[in-house]
């Protein structure tokens, strides 16, 4: 496996916890981390596109 999968898969990995961070807290019934878990995924989701683009510009993908 070259570097660029390995990075993507940690930014897979970090996508699903942030995403089961949202339902841990709708389970407690805490507002701010349901917003804190939808921000996390967010930034996580856009900076995985980002860097999936970049790899592929540069040929590792």
């Amino acid at each position: 496996m070259n570097r660029a999968k390995i990075v993507m898969g940690i930014y897979a990995l970090a996508a699903v916890l942030a995403m089961c961070a949202i339902g841990y807290s709708v389970a407690l019934g805490s507002w701010f981390g349901i917003l804190a878990g939808i921000v996390a995924t967010c930034v996580v989701f856009m900076t995985a596109f980002k860097m999936k683009r970049k790899f592929r510009e540069q040929g590792l993908l």
